[in-house]
């Protein structure tokens, strides 16, 4: 499994138009492709430890079940489409774009009790 995190500039005052189109467009074009597993947009708080990079404010995280299926994804015209039309709502097109391998698996707690 990998997981791929952007860190994006998003203009101010297209916050809650990318987060529709996120939301509306991107996810649901995501959710057709064979390995796509979770996408999530994570709205920066603060710093707690170091620095962010200047002027991020967004960080978008996708998880696939493989990186040969997530280029499948990538050369699809449809991701040409979706991922340009989250790129029109940055301040910046200078973005980190970084690969994990996921190390250790996460499990949902459904314990109420706690």
């Amino acid at each position: 499994m990998i997981q791929v995190h952007v860190d994006l500039a998003v203009d101010p005052a297209k916050e809650q138009e990318m987060l529709q189109y996120f939301e509306t467009e991107f996810r649901p074009a995501a959710l057709q492709f064979n390995g796509f597993i979770e996408v999530g947009m994570l709205s920066l708080r603060t710093a707690l430890m170091g620095s962010a990079p200047p002027g991020i404010n967004y960080r978008f995280a996708l998880t696939y079940e493989s990186e040969e299926l997530r280029q499948k994804w990538i050369a699809a015209d449809i991701h040409q489409k979706v991922w340009g039309h989250m790129e029109s709502m940055l301040t910046s097109m200078d973005y980190n774009v970084l690969l994990f391998d996921v190390a250790a698996a996460r499990s949902v707690v459904t314990d109420t009790a706690r």
